[in-house]
Formats: structure tokens, C-alpha cells, sequence
């Protein structure tokens, strides 16, 4: 069966932002003769698959949910078995290429060549993206007798990028009046490993700030100057420890380690402190791309939505739009409609991460149905 989402390319309304509520999740296309049975544990309501072993591995952004909603799932499903390695995205995307899993997770979708490669494994089809769950990047800081930090796009690329240098600058005193800001020297902190979080944070910035961010949307850090340090919780601990370090890491560090983080003047009505609501409503103000069952959200880094946060990693599941294994296919279309979900979306924000807007969740759900 062949299916293109209706609106491929539309704006996502602001006010879709978050997936809420208990449903009971539809049996994602299976046959009677996969038997799939609503199983109820802990009020967590799923259509099973009755057998099936779930080969995984990829981006260590979503290993948090994934080792979440791999609990939930097998606890009500105790007929499937799901192993997902945090191996990064890169090593996921080789290996599903390779054969290897039925199953990737990338914070970047797929590049042309890649795509072509994955016909080798998806017989009669090819690999698409599916956006499962976003991220929030979150600038954290420590700056002695400061908790409530204000910046903007070009000023934080002025910082990154070693043009402001002290945090009693002009351009951070306009944007905090009435705040004294001590004449710290800016210590700016980026990752040294390459990293979907620091290509997320330079497109963002290439997108909210292209006069003061010539620099491509890479993994790799290439801006002047600052420290260094390796993965987020590196550079978290290098901010936690040093006055006047900032940086930018998962959300979920910043809260382990209770880093305080920046709000970000984006041109809405107020500031937008960093939280999974308002990363869904910045998924939100983005829109979906794609050719036939391939999901792409692109962001709106201008958005002056309010209650839009702008910096938001997403990682998608790799599978196979046709030439999935049959004796792993049933476990797989249910446990990726369990993850897409409400059941396997509504706690996200529990965990620092944040949920698909509700459309694009049922677009997800469609697509995960007619795989084959």
C-alpha cells in the first residue's frame, strides 16, 4: 500500500504543541494473523505484537526515552524483545545500512547516498525518517549572582564566536535591564565531539542570527576561540564548575546538575524559558517535508510564537518503508506505534524531552501502518 500524508508541506499550528491523554493504540495495520492483543499494565494500554526481536541502535540523544518506552513496551509485551545501543547516530545509520538492525536512530535524516545505499537492505523499497521525539537544547550558565539570564540569537553568536567577551557587554546589558551584570570574563564552552546537538545549535543560530553566524550547520565545532569539552554532560560539568561558562546541552543535564538556563528574547510577547512544552510548541511552528513516506521537520529558527522555544534537536527512526523481515515486522510496527503514540508520548516531558505535536504524531502512526 502506498500512502503520502495529506499537507506534506504545511505549518504546524503553535497551539498543537503538546500530546496528552490515554488512548488505546490502533493495531498499526497488522493482520489477524499477527494477532495483536490489547495489553493493559500500569494503565498502559498497547496493541502487541506476539513474538519478535528488536534490533536497534543510534543516537545516545534519545536513549533516556528509548530505555523508557522499551520498559513500558516489554512489560506489556512480554512476547517481544527490543535491544537498542546508544552507539550515536552515525554508528546507527551504518549499522542499519549494513543489515545489522531493523531499526535507527538519527538526529540528522538521511543524506541523498545514504538513502540510495538502503535499498541494498530494504528489498523493493527504501529507508525513510521518522520523527519520533525532540530534544530541548538548553544554554546553560553560571554567572555568580545571575538567575535570570536574557539573550538573543545574535548575541549569543557574538559569544560563541569570541566578539563578546565580558557579560557586562552592551549588547547583554540592553537585553537585561535593571540587571547588574559583573564584568566576568565569558568563558563559552562547545562541544569538542562531533554532535547533532552542536549541528542543531548552528543552524539554529545560522538561522535566527545568518549576519553573525557565517558557519555551516555541521557536527563539528568551528567557531573562534572558547573551551571545549567532550559530549553534554562534558560540557556541563565545565559550566557547572567555572564562573562565567556557558553552554549548550540537552536539557536533561541542566536539570541533573541544576544549571540555571538562558531565555531567549525570539521577538515574542516575553522571554522562552527552555522546557519540553515549549520545545513541542517550537516543533510546532516548524513544518513537515518529505517525498512519499519520508518525514523531515524543518524548523522556523524566527518564530516569534509565543511560548516557542527555537533550539530543539529531533531524532528520527530509520526503518524500512517496504523489505522489513517478516518475523520482525509486526513487533516493530507495534512498538513504533506504541512510541508515536499517546501512550508513549505523553511522558516525555516527564523526562526532559519533548513531545511530537499531535499532527505530526498522527502522521507518524499512518505511516507506521502501511509499512511492509
Amino acid at each position: 500500500m502506498q500512502h503520502r500524508p495529506t499537507s506534506r508541506r504545511h505549518l504546524l499550528g503553535a497551539g498543537a504543541a503538546a500530546v496528552t491523554g490515554v488512548a488505546l493504540l490502533s493495531a498499526c495495520g497488522l493482520g489477524a494473523a499477527d494477532d495483536p492483543r490489547p495489553t493493559a499494565t500500569a494503565n498502559i494500554h498497547i496493541a502487541c505484537a506476539t513474538k519478535g526481536q528488536l534490533a536497534a541502535s543510534g543516537s545516545s540523544a534519545q536513549q533516556n526515552a528509548m530505555t523508557h518506552w522499551m520498559r513500558e513496551y516489554q512489560r506489556a509485551c512480554p512476547g517481544v524483545q527490543i535491544r537498542y545501543a546508544p552507539v550515536g547516530s552515525g554508528a546507527g545509520v551504518a549499522q542499519f545500512l549494513r543489515g545489522a538492525t531493523v531499526l535507527g536512530g538519527t538526529d540528522s535524516t538521511l543524506k541523498p547516498d545514504e538513502i540510495e545505499d538502503s535499498r541494498e537492505v530494504c528489498k523493493g523499497g527504501r529507508a525513510i525518517d521518522l520523527p519520533m521525539v525532540g530534544g530541548p537544547i538548553a544554554l546553560g550558565y553560571n554567572l555568580s549572582g545571575v538567575d535570570n539570564l536574557v539573550l538573543d540569537a545574535p548575541t549569543l553568536a557574538k559569544i560563541f564566536d569570541s566578539e563578546i567577551t565580558v557579560w557586562n557587554a552592551p549588547a547583554i546589558q540592553r537585553l537585561n535591564p535593571g540587571l547588574r551584570l559583573p564584568a566576568t570574563p565569558i568563558n563559552a564552552v562547545h562541544r569538542s565531539d562531533g554532535s547533532g546537538t552542536t549541528q542543531n545549535f548552528n543552524a539554529y543560530l545560522s538561522g535566527a542570527a545568518p549576519d553573525d553566524w557565517p558557519y555551516p550547520k555541521e557536527k563539528t565545532w568551528q567557531a573562534k576561540g572558547g573551551n571545549s569539552a567532550a559530549g553534554s554532560d562534558g560540557v556541563a560539568s565545565q559550566v557547572a564548575g567555572t564562573d562565567g561558562a556557558i553552554g549548550y546541552f540537552e536539557l536533561s543535564f541542566a536539570k541533573a546538575s541544576k544549571i540555571p538556563t538562558v531565555r531567549l528574547d525570539t521577538g515574542a510577547p516575553e522571554p522562552v524559558a527552555v522546557s519540553a512544552e515549549t520545545a513541542s510548541a517550537g516543533i510546532a511552528a516548524g513544518h513537515v517535508s518529505g517525498t512519499g513516506k519520508d518525514m523531515t521537520v524543518k524548523f522556523d529558527y524566527r518564530t516569534k510564537a509565543a511560548g516557542a522555544y527555537p533550539i530543539v534537536l529531533v531524532t528520527y527512526e530509520i526503518v524500512c518503508d517496504k523489505g522489513t523481515p517478516a518475523d520482525v515486522l509486526p513487533a516493530l510496527k507495534s512498538f513504533l506505534t506504541y512510541t508515536a503514540g499517546a501512550e508513549g508520548q505523553k511522558d516525555l516531558s516527564r523526562i526532559h524531552y519533548a513531545p511530537l505535536p499531535q499532527e505530526v504524531a498522527d502522521q507518524v502512526r499512518t505511516i507506521v501502518g502501511t509499512l511492509s
